[in-house]
């Protein structure tokens, strides 16, 4: 059985979902993947469950009742891959934004070099970002300086989504209390993973925007991001505060 485990979480993705699963099993390296498909009514699913002839074993797919944000579904694929013997755990978009030949990269920085969490990250040399409007590059690329700064973490692409964990990360974080569920949820999974102490490592991708399906960035997306870091950096303050106050008792 193979240890890595790539989750790509769907919703109208069936002009990409096929493409990328061939692209996927074409690496030079055995990688499984889950598809977590928030009830797409566009048949995403049907197209998934129609490949699984084709890549036996190798293609799984958890089906949701509803849409209930990206975070919940990452979430999700998580716990199953837990509950199975992964040791190499991805979260990948579906939309090819995110490279498939990277993942041997990534999976490279954690098990080779020993790293915790590898990140695709678009910032770490420069801004490696393609077809997206300049003003679109800039509000995401200050908003992870802006994260960086109120965080305290020397992260350069802090709401990539393009990742791989290895399995004590996962276990170590309780992912049912994990808050957010857009953009934010990205930066809450990178702040845990400091704040336990565990190594994480850049690994500059060039990210592409989409071409096929429709976007699914909204306000209430960029707000949560924006804000909810504010919250996590004073709670993650308190919490310190109360167990230096206790530890001395």
């Amino acid at each position: 059985m193979s240890k890595t485990l790539v989750v790509v979480p769907t919703y109208n993705e069936i002009e990409n979902i096929e493409r990328l699963l061939r692209r996927i099993f074409s690496l030079q390296r055995e990688f499984h993947v889950l598809v977590v498909d928030d009830n797409s009514p566009d048949g995403t699913a049907t197209r998934v469950k129609e490949n699984f002839g084709t890549y036996p074993e190798r293609l799984f797919l958890l089906q949701r009742k509803e849409k209930t944000g990206l975070g919940t579904a990452y979430i999700a694929g998580f716990k199953w891959a837990l509950e199975r013997d992964y040791e190499y755990i991805f979260e990948m978009d579906a939309d090819f934004s995110h490279d498939p030949d990277d993942l041997i990269r990534l999976h490279d920085a954690c098990k080779e070099e020993d790293y915790d969490m590898s990140i695709g990250s678009r910032y770490v040399t420069g801004v490696n970002v393609v077809n997206w409007p300049m003003s679109r590059v800039l509000m995401s690329w200050l908003a992870s300086k802006y994260v960086r700064m109120v965080m305290g973490i020397d992260i350069h692409d802090t709401t990539a989504g393009f990742i791989c964990y290895k399995r004590k990360v996962l276990q170590r974080i309780n992912l049912d209390r994990i808050r957010f569920v857009g953009y934010a949820f990205q930066i809450e999974m990178k702040f845990k993973t400091h704040l336990i102490g565990f190594k994480i490592k850049e690994v500059p991708v060039i990210f592409t925007d989409r071409t096929r399906g429709e976007s699914k960035m909204s306000k209430h997306i960029i707000s949560e991001a924006i804000f909810g870091v504010l919250g996590m950096k004073l709670k993650s303050v308190f919490t310190k505060k109360k167990f230096n106050r206790t530890s001395f008792h």
